[in-house]
């Protein structure tokens, strides 16, 4: 009996077994491989309830890469686009005649978009060259081709220049101006229910509510006005050294983040590296609590068992254990920060801070990093379909 259980072919691993395998597996890449070993394993694998796959990286060149694993994968996109941001498993694409479209990368589905840089110069009676722009895109809810999606799109020109461009695709309906009244200056954008709020570089938070027909029935007010302890530093960083300050507008379980990135200086800027004597140093998370009179910031110190990504280009929350291989109150950050001319390493500055320790750890090891070229294409999470 034991020779003939010694035997048995893996075509009969039980399902409940090949389902505690699968579930180990973060990357995507990894479960199409166990599906491919044997029509038993693809047809069990597929029922078996699973977490989501770990987000996807996009690279300079045009690919994708998978981790922890660091595979790189070629997904088809239009001949001569280049990916300049995210909204979940949509990428935001400038063809080569600056058309601006939404492409779901898995069902291939296309949503068009204003000329996002056309809007931006018309607005600010500005030249400036359009591959240097900077866009973040959001969305109220997982986006459809429908006539009814909405998208607001925060463009950054020659990094000072901003604006807030809110469409109905492909209609502009409307637009708000960094210099005009009452958004002094304009940090970063995010949904929650419904509503669009706005961080302001005088970190204040501004909430801008929409009509049925949008347009100039928008209403624009300030919900946040007091600083609080919003640009207090954490105790632990030494007061001698210099940092640069990034923020990211996050929605997490039904409230809003804001997630400041302390990046120390560590010498002169080198001039054929400009960024390569920095590096990330920690984080701190406040909350807005929007049901306090007055609203205000409130600092805190974990994500009621969520995960963040956050970047530049596109951010998002989701519960750490609904996604494989990623932690509780653990933000996991890229190298997001160089203005686009430069085309760095995008693996030198990414890594997972922990909330409960202070502790970073790399993204990823260096031998699983795979090597990289050049390119236009912006460095953004991607999420798979399950996560919208």
């Amino acid at each position: 009996m034991m020779e003939a259980a010694q035997g048995r072919p893996w075509s009969d691993l039980q399902p409940e077994l090949l389902g505690l395998v699968l579930s180990r597996l973060p990357s995507l890449a990894d479960r199409v491989r166990l599906r491919a070993v044997c029509h038993p394993w693809r047809s069990n694998s597929l029922q078996q309830p699973l977490p989501l796959p770990f987000p996807w990286l996009t690279l300079p060149n045009g690919t994708f890469c998978s981790i922890p694993g660091g595979e790189v994968h070629r997904m088809p996109v239009p001949n001569g686009a280049s990916c300049r941001g995210s909204v979940d498993n949509w990428l935001f694409l400038i063809h080569s005649d600056d058309e601006c479209t939404l492409m779901n990368l898995f069902s291939k589905s296309m949503l068009e978009l204003p000329n996002l840089a056309t809007v931006w110069q018309r607005e600010v009676h500005y030249q400036s060259n359009p591959e240097q722009f900077l866009y973040k895109l959001v969305a109220p809810s997982p986006l459809d081709s429908s006539p009814d999606s909405l998208v607001a799109a925060l463009i950054i020109g020659d990094g000072i220049m901003k604006t807030l461009c809110v469409s109905q695709p492909p209609i502009v309906t409307c637009l708000f101006r960094f210099n005009m009244r009452p958004l002094p200056d304009l940090l970063d954008v995010a949904f929650l229910d419904g509503k669009l709020y706005v961080l302001s570089g005088s970190r204040k938070l501004y909430i801008l509510e929409f009509c049925k027909n949008l347009g100039s029935n928008s209403n624009i007010k300030s919900i946040i006005d007091d600083y609080g302890d919003f640009l207090d530093m954490p105790e632990c960083f030494p007061r001698e050294e210099i940092y640069m300050l990034k923020f990211y507008l996050v929605e997490c379980g039904g409230g809003l983040l804001v997630v400041k990135r302390f990046i120390r200086v560590m010498g002169p800027f080198p001039r054929d590296d400009p960024f390569g004597n920095t590096q990330t140093a920690g984080f701190d998370v406040l909350k807005a609590d929007l049901h306090s009179n007055p609203c205000q910031w409130r600092r805190i110190s974990e994500l009621g068992g969520h995960a963040l990504f956050v970047g530049q280009h596109g951010s998002k929350s989701l519960p750490a254990t609904e996604c494989c291989g990623s932690q509780e109150d653990c933000i996991y950050f890229i190298f997001d920060h160089p203005p686009p001319k430069f085309s760095p390493n995008p693996f030198y500055d990414c890594g997972v801070y922990n909330m409960r320790n202070g502790r970073i750890t790399p993204l990823m090891s260096q031998t699983a990093a795979p090597a990289h070229d050049a390119g236009q294409w912006r460095s953004t999470w991607v999420f798979h379909a399950g996560a919208v």
